[in-house]
């Protein structure tokens, strides 16, 4: 006969209401706190509109560079100059899309006449970032390569910008100043997370309008990052094969004014990108996976003491019932496994509680608890449930549950399914 169990679920928490009650807040309280430090971790690596292509991303956000004049293991390590950019990237065949930009998004006042100026974070870009980025318009277009080559001063700017420069979102082709240099709107985009620290600004900008192109204090470092999108995952050897035949170019080009670069194993995948925050640093992500699971055993091991507690009080209160299943006969490992999976059926409740709860809370106060990156904000802003739930986050959600009740309901079946018939029958 096949088991209902979610009816034996049900049945054993009315019949303990308070260790059931205890042991439901006990595993919801330990999922939440799992699942906001997963959250914290899979907001860097997940893909997010506008940056919904990061499991494809191959990402060079620094470069370094040492000279022969400054003796062994001296390194200058940053971001790159336009020149390094045109001489790799920008000569590559096999990505689908290649985009440079800013390092980092920077202050400008905004204003037009007869209004006071405000400041605003703008990131000077190329044509390319409006491939690899997945930005809405909501009106307007972004601007091509033949506006980027001329440096024409136009700008894309969000949609919260727009309203507060020109009170709506329908200005395709409105002037306004950015640090008193006329620009023109050429698009208008839905606000951005600045969670999207490759992507988020509040306008862009061709940064060949700009001082970006001239920011170098050498031949080969400036203040550009770039990004590499392959067409599929499969294509990311020939991509690095293709980035390293123009990188051994430039490097050979490089020697002769006494250049030599030091690649570090760039580009990054996305999870390496984020796990390597300095630019002097070469990536050790299993150092950074090995913290996070160190964390989230501990997340594990602590509760799961305190619920094994529990689950065997509920269980000594069940020897009779189990006493008469031996007695007509079932054999051990179907106590075990009845034990084990009604058990696992309250985890999966309580877990899916503490899923909830911490999507509430990161949706409530992730301004306090994400981390935005480099830019003038200090809080984490435009949260939403597209950015913070992912499959991914469930599955993770679903594999501790599994976990924490293995953890705390594997002994104590084990000690129920060897209980003493005779003793289990007269309640001993």
């Amino acid at each position: 006969m096949k088991t209902n169990y979610i009816k034996l679920a049900w049945a054993s928490i009315r019949q303990q209401p308070m260790v059931s009650t205890v042991s439901i807040a006990g595993t919801a309280l330990a999922i939440f706190l799992i699942m906001i430090m997963v959250m914290i971790t899979e907001i860097k690596t997940a893909p997010f509109a506008p940056e919904s292509n990061r499991d494809r991303w191959l990402v060079q956000k620094f470069a370094s560079i040492a000279h022969k004049d400054w003796g062994e293991n001296n390194t200058s390590n940053g971001a790159l100059g336009f020149n390094t950019i045109k001489a790799v990237f920008y000569e590559m065949k096999t990505p689908e899309a290649v985009t440079a930009m800013d390092a980092w998004p920077m202050v400008a006042s905004l204003s037009v006449p007869g209004q006071p100026a405000f400041g605003a974070e703008y990131r000077g870009v190329d044509n390319g970032f409006w491939d690899v980025m997945d930005f809405t318009f909501i009106n307007g277009k972004p601007f091509t390569k033949a506006d980027f080559d001329s440096a024409i001063p136009l700008a894309v700017i969000n949609e919260s910008t727009a309203r507060k420069l020109f009170g709506s979102t329908d200005v395709e082709g409105r002037e306004f100043s950015i640090n008193h240099v006329p620009y023109k709107v050429c698009g208008v985009v839905k606000d951005v997370s600045n969670l999207a620290n490759l992507s988020y600004a509040e306008l862009w900008v061709p940064f060949t309008s700009t001082n970006s192109v001239n920011a170098t204090w050498c031949t080969y470092m400036g203040g550009l990052s770039a990004i590499i999108l392959p067409k599929s995952v499969d294509d990311i050897p020939a991509v690095r094969e293709e980035y390293k035949q123009l990188f051994d170019k430039l490097g050979d080009e490089a020697k002769i004014d006494g250049w030599e670069f030091i690649l570090r194993d760039r580009p990054y995948n996305q999870e390496v990108h984020v796990a390597t925050p300095w630019a002097n640093m070469s990536p050790d992500v299993n150092k950074d996976r090995l913290q996070r699971l160190t964390i989230y055993l501990i997340l594990l091991i602590v509760p799961a003491v305190n619920l094994s507690s529990m689950t065997h009080s509920r269980l000594q209160r069940r020897r009779e019932e189990i006493g008469v299943r031996r007695a007509f006969g079932a054999r051990r490992t179907n106590i075990i496994t009845d034990i084990f999976v009604e058990n696992l059926v309250i985890t999966i409740v309580a877990g899916l509680i503490g899923l909830a709860l911490s999507l509430i809370f990161a949706l409530l106060w992730g301004g306090v608890i994400f981390q935005p990156g480099y830019g003038a904000s200090l809080s984490a802003s435009g949260l939403n449930l597209g950015i913070l739930f992912h499959w991914s986050t469930f599955g993770w959600a679903m594999l501790f549950c599994f976990l924490l009740n293995l953890l705390s309901a594997g002994i104590p079946s084990l000690n129920a399914s060897r209980i003493n018939i005779v003793n289990a029958l007269t309640g001993k």
